[in-house]
């Protein structure tokens, strides 16, 4: 959501002097996109409107601390929200406190023709089969770019258990992958003949 500085310092000024219409603005401008945060790292809708609306509320407790000269108004809410559903994640979930050494990722390629054949909802669906847990790592990582010190700090594991997580998300990922864009290949084919 681009906001120019001034409809983003009104807003939150707004906000800060309590003013109901301003509250309401700020929360039907961002809710598909922040519900959608959500939606990435819980397993279901309810669950994500819950970390949705907790993270709302706080958004409206620390707006006096969001600067528009330091940041963007929709990136503060979007981490906000990352960090809730992390939060609500953690208490739903039972990592595994593994003691893994190193994993190699380089064993989990996936070549851009497979990726190439699938539409980014599929992937979206394939992710979503993952464990929690896994899911959670694979989000943070891959969809956010946090390092696994970042993500064994927010998720209280290790490190090495978010690189056994992120390594078995790409391993568990490359299987679905490879199979959806072989039953689409098969489609196409299958389509090509019958005309």
């Amino acid at each position: 959501m681009n906001l120019t500085k001034k409809q983003a310092n009104k807003l939150v000024s707004g906000c800060i002097d309590n003013n109901r219409k301003a509250q309401e603005e700020l929360y039907k401008l961002f809710y598909a996109d922040m519900l959608r945060v959500c939606l990435n790292y819980l397993p279901d809708r309810e669950m994500a409107k819950e970390a949705f609306n907790t993270g709302f509320l706080k958004v409206f407790q620390s707006i006096q601390n969001f600067d528009t000269e330091k940041g963007e108004l929709g990136g503060w809410i979007r981490k906000i929200m990352v960090f809730t559903s992390i939060d609500k994640c953690r208490s739903e979930l039972k990592f595994n406190h593994l003691l893994i050494s190193e994993i190699d990722d380089d064993g989990f390629f996936i070549s851009p023709d497979v990726l190439e054949k699938l539409f980014f909802d599929d992937i979206l669906k394939d992710i979503r089969t993952l464990p929690l847990a896994t899911q959670t790592v694979f989000n943070l990582s891959v969809l956010d770019g946090f390092s696994h010190k970042e993500i064994a700090t927010q998720l209280k594991i290790s490190e090495g258990t978010s690189r056994w997580h992120l390594s078995e998300a790409k391993k568990q990922l490359k299987g679905l992958l490879e199979t959806t864009a072989k039953s689409a290949g098969l489609q196409a084919e299958r389509s090509g003949k019958a005309k």
